[in-house]
């Protein structure tokens, strides 16, 4: 796939943007930072309007943990594109980072009104709502969380510690339970299910 691209890399600009945004992402995904950058770098000088080149450039930054810097570029492919999912997710993420959770919030939102079964999504809101100290809310998309992926154990034991929390045992129970059966090896799971029966 690299060499491929980089057959594209002395094309004109639109094809070079495409072929750089790419092999930028193809470096990211292999941890290759540098020449992660590098491509990002000239994806984004090649053709400026591409949101997918601008993510790659903010995806970069926030590797190298400039979180303001990658909110940047993540704006600016929102500008160009409204509808950039990746872009709007990943500012949701930095904006998480930089403990903006408001703005995070709202980002997420909007995700949620593009992309409804996007269990990404779902478990971000979850989580910024668990952050809000609001474990109401956190159930809820929890909920739905798990009528999307309904055998993911991590999500299940979230939702046994949320409503622990809460003082709900019998739901408590209900949820580790679940979780326990998809995935039994998962020791705080076994040390609540120990003690609920001792109990």
């Amino acid at each position: 796939a690299l060499e491929t691209l980089k057959m594209f890399e002395k094309k004109e600009s639109r094809v070079k943007s495409a072929a750089a945004t790419n092999l930028s992402f193809l470096y990211y995904l292999g941890n290759e930072l540098e020449q992660a950058t590098n491509y990002a770098d000239l994806a984004v000088s090649s053709d400026r309007y591409n949101p997918a080149a601008l993510t790659n450039k903010g995806n970069t930054v926030f590797a190298n943990g400039d979180c303001e810097k990658a909110a940047e570029f993540y704006k600016e492919a929102l500008r160009n594109d409204s509808l950039c999912t990746e872009a709007l997710y990943n500012l949701g993420l930095a904006y998480k980072k930089l403990n903006r959770i408001d703005e995070a919030l709202d980002c997420f939102l909007k995700l949620h009104a593009i992309l409804p079964n996007s269990a990404q999504v779902l478990y971000q809101l979850a989580s910024i709502y668990q952050i809000m100290e609001d474990p109401n809310q956190a159930i809820e998309w929890l909920l739905q969380l798990i009528s999307v992926v309904p055998t993911d154990p991590h999500v299940l034991s979230k939702l046994g510690n949320l409503y622990d929390t809460e003082g709900d045992k019998s739901q408590a129970f209900h949820y580790y339970c679940e979780s326990y059966r998809y995935f039994p090896s998962n020791i705080e799971v076994i040390e609540w299910l120990g003690a609920y029966y001792i109990d």
